[in-house]
């Protein structure tokens, strides 16, 4: 420690081994994560300009959006009531800031009675619950249009952690410490883990994920929010959606 103090008083600059594995990784390891860094670090800030600037942000491109994509529901809604047997939206709970529950809505992309006999699990890599016309949509991400709705009524916002149902934030919060940070804030219809992790279907996957959230929440700023909106947008074009 001495010598490391000695080098900070000429002028070398002194950085703890999260923060730098922060910058470079684009997420914080939750391994090596302590309570009084979380308290005393710079980040985890919100001021209320933030808030404010942001919140607007979020209305007026989820609005653009629905009036945008306006003429594709009639051709989605046809393909679906077309492909499969079922509803053409569906509602699911989910867990939003501060814990408080919310229906998410998206088109619906699985048969009728995906969850029948499994109950609540994960989509798997190519799930064979997914209908065929379900798998082109979520290659586009156009089964989350109308979770724009969920933005515009303020459960959601445009950008944040992917919001998850209530039976697996019980299980995650027991098996990995800090989760409940993610709930500290409005979750996303895109957000920083969207685009940098695959699609959660295991309590692992679920522990990167987490690790991108935090380094969402600790720096977010609309910088951030720019980028995650443009990458998110790419992501799209390429044919890069969600399983």
């Amino acid at each position: 420690m001495p010598y490391v103090f000695n080098l900070r008083m000429q002028g070398v600059k002194v950085e703890e081994a999260t923060s730098w594995l922060e910058r470079i990784s684009g997420k914080i390891e939750v391994e090596n994560l302590y309570p009084s860094w979380v308290v005393l670090g710079d980040g985890f800030r919100r001021s209320a300009s933030f808030i404010a600037v942001r919140r607007a942000i979020s209305l007026v491109t989820s609005l653009v959006g629905l009036v945008l994509t306006l003429p594709l529901l009639p051709l989605i809604v046809l393909a679906i009531r077309l492909d499969s047997k079922g509803p053409i939206l569906y509602t699911q709970t989910r867990v939003g800031k501060g814990g408080r529950l919310f229906k998410v809505i998206k088109f619906r992309t699985m048969r009728e009675d995906a969850e029948a006999e499994s109950g609540p699990r994960w989509a798997d890599e190519n799930d064979p619950r997914v209908t065929r016309v379900g798998r082109f949509l979520r290659s586009l991400r156009l089964d989350d249009i109308p979770q724009l709705w969920c933005v515009l009524k303020g459960e959601m916002a445009l950008v944040g952690p992917r919001p998850e149902r209530p039976e697996f934030v019980e299980l995650l919060s027991k098996e990995i410490p800090y989760y409940g940070v993610r709930l500290m804030v409005r979750p996303g219809f895109t957000g920083w883990a969207q685009i940098k992790y695959k699609h959660v279907n295991t309590v692992k996957d679920a522990r990167e994920e987490l690790q991108y959230d935090l380094f969402y929440i600790k720096n977010a700023s609309i910088g951030l929010d720019l980028l995650i909106m443009f990458q998110t947008l790419k992501t799209v074009l390429l044919l890069r959606g969600a399983q």
